[in-house]
């Protein structure tokens, strides 16, 4: 059982967060570039992906109280630093994603389709979309690295 958790895991880590970080850090360009086609999209994309992410947490939750093959022990425990610091990190990558960039690229779309300028809302998107990025390689540095364990 610790396998297949493990494997679905990382599968839905990889296809859920990697869209995810990509949507976000790159929604900026569909600002910049005055795309309500793009803008509408990357906020659906936003949307589906941060919903998507629970999979992978819950998962992470199921991963986590699964006896490890090698020592018959649960894997790891909530009070563990790199499981609930990972937690928290998700929850302020997912809204910030929700929260911050979603909401402002619905904006953007508006502006864009109403022919109003939307380039003040290239740098929000843009910086937060990157901090998400930023997060979501804390959080694998702390799924590989395990720090107080």
């Amino acid at each position: 059982m610790f396998k297949i958790l493990l494997a679905l895991h990382v599968l839905f880590a990889i296809f859920a967060i990697g869209p995810l970080v990509h949507a976000a850090t790159t929604a900026g360009r569909g600002v910049r570039q005055n795309d309500a086609t793009a803008t509408t999209a990357a906020g659906r994309m936003l949307r589906i992906y941060a919903m998507a992410s629970v999979l992978v947490v819950l998962l992470g939750f199921g991963l986590m109280s699964a006896k490890s093959p090698h020592t018959g022990e649960a894997t790891a425990k909530i009070s563990e630093t790199w499981i609930w610091l990972s937690g928290v990190l998700w929850l302020i990558a997912v809204g910030l994603v929700l929260g911050l960039i979603v909401p402002a690229l619905e904006k953007a779309t508006e502006l864009i389709e109403s022919a109003q300028p939307a380039g003040a809302l290239t740098a929000r998107v843009s910086a937060a979309g990157g901090i998400v990025g930023l997060i979501f390689a804390g959080i694998v540095f702390l799924m590989i690295y395990r720090p107080g364990s």
